[in-house]
């Protein structure tokens, strides 16, 4: 067989055949895909091949990641020596010590922002005592992200995977200030390896993607495209609920259960927060300095949150909008199923949609968010490059903005800096369009005409079509 029709990497069902010497259609032929190309030559041209040979050496991606993480290692170490902590995690840390040393637990005894299942990492980090929180946290994200560098490359084995492998270790280190210190860090490569295993072990997958989502609820936009379009939905279906169903029984036996979903109602009396797509027109109002709008400090819940004319009607309708836009992407997903398109790209592309819509409608919005896109486009970087290099250098600029807005300009921000402000105006706008390309390219592939792929012949292929079988 012709090596260019070979499948494009190992990562189980996220393989579509193509070329990749595939060259664009006239459609293609625009100014974005003109920029895009460009940007390509300039990566391949400082790629030469003895480099791209160095990268994809199994030993060389083991020097990055622990170059990579003795960088997160040494710039924690003088709060892990003095026994401090950063970012969300003080906050961790009193839940857990209230929990082990009051037995007064978060989620169970009282109301939560969290789903209950992130007590356990929070509860778990805390096991060394006070001290060694932030030596323990940093430690359980590396693990994780190492499992994740495992799983995209299938340990190792296969040369497709390591670009996407170094993807991850690349976004993961321009997310570092929030990666390391908050919840997201651990979801996001459960989520990656979830994605990875869901063809070869639906149920381990399933099983991750759902610890995944009762430690944050963002990956449950992942489940909902798993199940809209998978063949295997029954079992990811029976595998999830049945877990859940564990979750809520633990937490009844407990005593909590009042406070199972606490979670959700606590986020649905939010107002308009700083850094959410759509509280920007009212920042900008406020640093014109408009008298009747402002930003302000909410002391309850610890978060920055603008005020202004038509906020409250904002932050009302934002959340039956967000539950709209996702209803429409099921629907546009399921309608390219009947139509026989492929699954793994309607996976992809419907996850995307999605969590990209948990962002642009959410009135919540914090820096960690970005993380929620990120193993994505990670794994459809592995499986499809030409197809979506689009996306990855979308998240490569969200993410340096990102970092920038926070920690970088983040007092600036608060104060109504312009060029902060600009900065936050940018990266929202970026967010927009990561969520636009996501849906067009949904619905082009629901417009279009798939080329089915039968199986291989050879025993133990792995293919989208025995994916659907």
């Amino acid at each position: 067989m012709d090596a260019r029709m070979q499948p494009a990497c190992h990562l189980g069902f996220l393989r579509w055949r193509q070329s990749p010497l595939q060259v664009p259609t006239s459609a293609e032929v625009s100014a974005v895909s003109q920029l895009l190309d460009r940007a390509d030559r300039r990566l391949f041209h400082a790629l030469t091949p003895t480099r791209l040979a160095w990268l994809h050496s199994p030993r060389t991606l083991v020097l990055g990641f622990l170059a990579i993480h003795m960088v997160f290692l040494l710039a924690l170490l003088p709060t892990i020596l003095t026994g401090n902590v950063l970012g969300d995690l003080p906050l961790y840390r009193t839940w857990a010590e209230n929990g082990l040393v009051h037995d007064l637990w978060q989620g169970i005894d009282v109301e939560w922002v969290y789903p209950i299942g992130a007590l356990v990492p929070i509860v778990f980090a805390a096991i060394g005592g006070p001290l060694l929180y932030q030596l323990l946290w940093f430690l359980m994200t590396m693990s994780l992200n190492a499992i994740a560098v495992v799983a995209l490359t299938d340990r190792g084995r296969d040369a497709r995977g390591y670009r996407a492998a170094w993807l991850w270790l690349l976004l993961s280190f321009l997310l570092s200030p929030v990666g390391l210190l908050r919840l997201e860090g651990l979801t996001a490569p459960l989520v990656i390896t979830g994605l990875v295993f869901l063809a070869r072990r639906p149920i381990v997958a399933t099983a991750l993607l759902t610890t995944a989502t009762w430690i944050k609820v963002w990956p449950a936009a992942v489940m909902l495209a798993v199940v809209t379009v998978s063949s295997r939905r029954k079992v990811v279906a029976v595998t999830g609920a049945a877990m859940s169903a564990g979750v809520a029984l633990v937490v009844w036996a407990s005593g909590g259960i009042r406070f199972l979903t606490g979670f959700i109602t606590m986020q649905s009396d939010r107002a308009l927060q700083l850094e959410a797509p759509v509280t920007t027109p009212w920042v900008w109002l406020a640093v014109s300095g408009r008298p009747d709008t402002a930003i302000y400090q909410n002391y309850a819940i610890a978060t920055r949150e603008v005020a202004g004319p038509g906020t409250a009607v904002i932050a009302e309708v934002m959340t039956p909008l967000m539950f709209l836009v996702l209803v429409a992407v099921l629907t546009l997903m399921l309608v390219g199923l009947r139509r026989r398109g492929d699954p793994a790209r309607l996976l992809l592309l419907g996850s995307l949609a999605l969590v990209g819509a948990f962002i642009v409608f959410n009135k919540v919005g914090s820096p960690q968010y970005m993380l929620w896109l990120v193993p994505i486009v990670v794994v459809g970087a592995g499986t499809a490059w030409r197809q979506w290099r689009a996306p990855v250098y979308l998240m490569l600029l969200i993410s340096a903005l990102t970092t920038l807005i926070f920690p970088v300009f983040y007092l600036p921000l608060i104060d109504g800096d312009p060029f902060a402000v600009l900065l936050l105006t940018v990266r929202n706008v970026l967010l927009v369009v990561m969520l636009g390309w996501s849906v067009l390219a949904l619905l082009r592939l629901v417009r279009s005409t798939p080329r089915l792929v039968r199986p291989s012949a050879r025993p133990g292929a792995r293919t989208v079509a025995a994916y659907r079988d």
